[in-house]
């Protein structure tokens, strides 16, 4: 008989502020945010405790809107080389009991714990040493959700927070997880819950007993697959190590908080995630990618999707400029975006045979500068926060309330 799979779902509560307060044990009690440079008092809000949220406060508004609910908010800037140190030793902590860990984000893992209960005993019981242990060693808190897939697991650690552990169980998950509204499914955002409303499906278990011709005929392949996950059949494995060395493509995406159609604006989002999928590429280590892949998506939920050569480049500005390329050929003017991302591929993992004309080239002169440029720059977010060096295309005009940008020259 096959065992059944536990999973863990870690997730650093308010994670940026936690780990300010951890530092400056002065601040903890009060409104705090983590944003751009405090004495300025402009930029977005990064991050901010459970205080902040009391009134109101959300990750990614402007500063000038964070003050106006609460002028007594402390402000602090980003110090990402703070974040990754300790990110990295809560890393150390979920080693104790597995090496099958994914990475989500900088506060978010998955963990496959199935082998581990033999050692240390059920999934909960591993939750809760490691909600324990991250808190007495970092002062910092985690939720964590226990579940036999990734999709539930994710869920439950969403369910009770700050500093908590919840179960969703084979046993359980009717219960708990179909009475939740839709929404709170994985990858069902508002569009996607307008969509679902229409259809007659308000939860979670509504959607797991949908007709699936219907989410199809509405959603495409995602109706199915939201249909797997709301079911529990979701199996999925945690990509650990091992898993990743193949790696084909680096990407990341952006679900907008409205649609948008100005494209000055479509071009600063296209920068803000070719800076991510840039960052990401050169950690990977895979040398220069030469193909660009863009995904849009437009109001009425439709996926456009296509791809451009280039020459191989781990520059942000090649990668944006590219995307932003396919976009004008691509995308009719007036189209309502709702979501953007960007995928790098072709890899050349820093194998490339040079000739002497290449080699007095001063454009692949010129290329290495701007790499190292983009590596320092990297170096100073690393150890100054991300705040620390923007590009002038997205920088926010306070102004104009945040919405619009300088354009300046590259």
């Amino acid at each position: 008989m096959k065992r059944e799979r536990v999973i863990l779902h870690s997730d650093l509560n308010n994670f940026f502020a936690s780990v300010e307060i951890a530092l400056n044990p002065m601040l903890a009690g009060k409104p705090l945010i983590v944003c751009g440079d405090p004495k300025e008092r402009h930029g977005i809000v990064l991050a901010k405790n459970e205080e902040a949220k009391k009134f109101g406060i959300k990750t990614a508004e402007t500063v000038y809107s964070a003050l106006k609910k609460c002028p007594d908010v402390q402000m602090v800037g980003s110090h990402y080389h703070e974040y990754k140190e300790y990110s990295a030793r809560v890393m150390g902590i979920y080693r104790r009991y597995t090496d099958v860990i994914e990475e989500c984000s900088i506060d978010e893992c998955s963990l496959d714990m199935t082998e581990s209960t033999f050692l240390f005993g059920s999934g909960r019981e591993i939750a809760e040493r490691i909600r324990k242990e991250v808190k007495e060693e970092l002062n910092v808190t985690v939720s964590v959700g226990v579940s036999f897939n990734k999709v539930f697991a994710k869920l439950a650690s969403e369910l009770k927070k700050p500093d908590a552990v919840t179960e969703i169980s084979r046993e359980n998950y009717k219960k708990v997880v179909w009475g939740l509204p839709v929404s709170q499914l994985l990858f069902v955002g508002k569009s996607t819950e307008e969509t679902l409303r229409k259809m007659g499906v308000y939860t979670i278990g509504d959607l797991a007993n949908a007709d699936e011709e219907k989410l199809i005929k509405k959603l495409g392949k995602r109706g199915r697959q939201l249909g797997v996950y709301a079911r529990g059949e979701d199996n999925e494995p945690v990509k650990g190590a091992k898993e990743k060395e193949n790696l084909k493509s680096i990407g990341n995406s952006t679900t907008l908080a409205k649609d948008i159609v100005d494209r000055n604006e479509i071009k600063r989002w296209f920068y803000v995630i070719a800076e991510s999928v840039a960052g990401r590429l050169r950690k990977a280590e895979v040398g220069r990618a030469n193909t660009v892949h863009i995904v849009v998506r437009n109001e009425r939920l439709e996926d456009t999707t296509c791809q451009i050569k280039v020459q191989p480049t781990t520059l942000c500005g090649d990668i944006a400029k590219a995307a932003f390329g396919l976009f004008c050929q691509r995308i009719p003017q007036g189209t309502k975006v709702r979501m953007l991302g960007i995928t790098v591929s072709g890899f050349d993992y820093n194998v490339e045979q040079l000739g002497l004309d290449e080699l007095l080239d001063k454009s692949k002169n010129c290329y290495t500068r701007r790499e190292r440029a983009e590596n320092v720059i990297a170096e100073l977010r690393e150890k100054y926060g991300y705040a620390s060096v923007q590009r002038g295309v997205v920088i926010e005009d306070e102004k104009l309330n945040g919405l619009d940008i300088r354009e300046r020259k590259e």
